[in-house]
């Protein structure tokens, strides 16, 4: 059985082969585990060059050693770095060596559990560790490390506040009701309602976008053959990554490409061309498509400029299963001697452009980002995943549905009561085993 404070070791640095490399201890009563591996224990957090010792006393490697007692440590534990020569052979060593002498070897994430069950961390804080190691952009990075200094749970704590006022004032109307304590519409209970709703409805719209970042968005280029879909590809990505020929059908298998416009990581997958064929190979291609498509976003509905919209087009559209968004792109403007444009229609946009010489791209690009729901020049996003994302739905729901219940006190004081564990839910003040489980399963060992 293992305990919440057994000591743990794992490599702390990205696998392969590195100037230096990192293995971590965190637990109770480290000092043993030091005397063994370093002939001494390290003054508190200040590097002194060691040799690591196996148990014959021979030098497994020569490096520098960091020693951060309890509670001043990134766990809140007693916390050992051993940073040393970053060969693979080294690094296993000298991980070996720490388990041999009474640790074990880490979960994923648990390190990080740790400091979130030692109150070092609190939940939010803890997943932007994760959403900063994996950031996808500049503009990632940046919102996972607010995240991580706590202007999310910063901004939480703030609404939780607010409807705790709001709760203590409902809350006395119903626990003396024969005290002179002023009716809610005196108190202004209206004001500070609408107040608490609107707020929670900017920090999940901040959210959203923050998820935007971490996730990216996934676009489909779909449409029939040789209406030049990897021509487009190629050219959003700005580089020959699919085959392009005259030939219809010369892609039968998905080609996926990450870019980034202005920050915002897309996800953009080519797809066989989309017709009626007897071709083996081709009708699998054909059958990813679809199933591309029901994962997408955003669906890029490619057409040849020169002919328009045809009847094929339309039963396509007909197809795409609701909820996915369409864009339609008039491609080879170039040859229907046209110009680049976008056209708003009740069907939706429809972009002019020429994927061989460029023109129109920027106007994809902004649709692109507009369909995202993306405001340019944010720089107080928060980055959210999906379960930030129900939690604060969730809560708007509720303080929405206790502004339907001003007449029934106890009613509007259980709508808010429901809100404020969804909002605690967030930050960890509220949250079931298995979901941390689950969120720190996600993490690398080393974290």
């Amino acid at each position: 059985m293992t305990q919440p404070d057994d000591p743990i070791a794992a490599i702390a640095t990205a696998p392969g082969r590195g100037g230096i490399g990192v293995v971590r201890v965190s637990g109770r009563s480290l000092v043993p585990l030091a005397l063994a591996l370093l002939g001494k224990v390290p003054a508190a957090r200040r590097a002194i060059r060691a040799a690591f010792l196996d148990a014959r006393g021979a030098a497994i490697d020569d490096g520098l050693a960091l020693y951060f007692p309890a509670p001043h440590s990134y766990t809140g534990e007693e916390v050992l770095e051993l940073q040393g020569h970053g060969g693979p052979v080294v690094m296993q060593m000298l991980l070996k060596r720490c388990l041999e002498l009474g640790a074990r070897l880490a979960e994923p994430g648990e390190f990080t559990r740790r400091a979130f069950l030692n109150d070092k961390l609190d939940l939010a804080q803890a997943e932007s560790v994760a959403d900063l190691i994996e950031a996808a952009s500049d503009s990632a990075a940046r919102c996972a490390l607010r995240s991580l200094r706590g202007e999310f749970s910063a901004a939480v704590e703030a609404l939780v506040r607010q409807l705790i006022e709001l709760r203590m004032l409902v809350e006395a109307t119903l626990d003396f009701p024969e005290e002179e304590v002023d009716p809610l519409d005196r108190a202004d209970a209206k004001g500070r309602h609408a107040r608490l709703l609107q707020a929670i409805e900017t920090a999940l719209a901040k959210s959203r976008q923050g998820s935007l970042l971490r996730t990216g968005l996934q676009v489909v280029l779909a449409g029939q053959p040789n209406v030049g879909k990897s021509s487009l590809l190629n050219r959003l990505a700005g580089e020959e990554l699919a085959i392009v020929t005259a030939i219809p059908g010369t892609t039968r298998d998905s080609v996926r490409q990450a870019i980034q416009i202005d920050g915002v990581p897309l996800n953009i997958v080519d797809t066989a061309g989309l017709r009626d064929t007897q071709d083996e190979v081709e009708r699998l291609g054909i059958a990813r498509t679809w199933s591309e498509i029901g994962r997408a976003d955003v669906v890029l509905l490619l057409v040849d400029a020169r002919t328009g919209v045809t009847k094929q087009d339309l039963e396509l559209v007909a197809r795409i299963p609701q909820g996915v968004k369409r864009v339609f792109v008039h491609n080879k403007t170039d040859l229907a001697g046209t110009a680049a444009r976008l056209e708003q229609t009740q069907a939706g946009a429809s972009i002019h452009l020429s994927a061989k010489t460029g023109a129109g791209m920027d106007l994809l690009r902004a649709e692109l980002l507009a369909v995202a729901g993306w405001q340019p020049g944010a720089e107080d996003l928060f980055m959210a995943r999906e379960r930030h994302l129900v939690a604060l739905r969730r809560a708007a729901e509720h303080v929405a549905g206790a502004g339907e219940q001003f007449s029934r006190p106890e009613l509007f004081a259980e709508e808010l009561r429901q809100a404020q564990e969804q909002l605690n839910s967030i930050t960890g003040e509220f949250a079931a085993d298995d979901l941390l489980g689950e969120i720190f399963s996600r993490f690398c060992i080393g974290k």
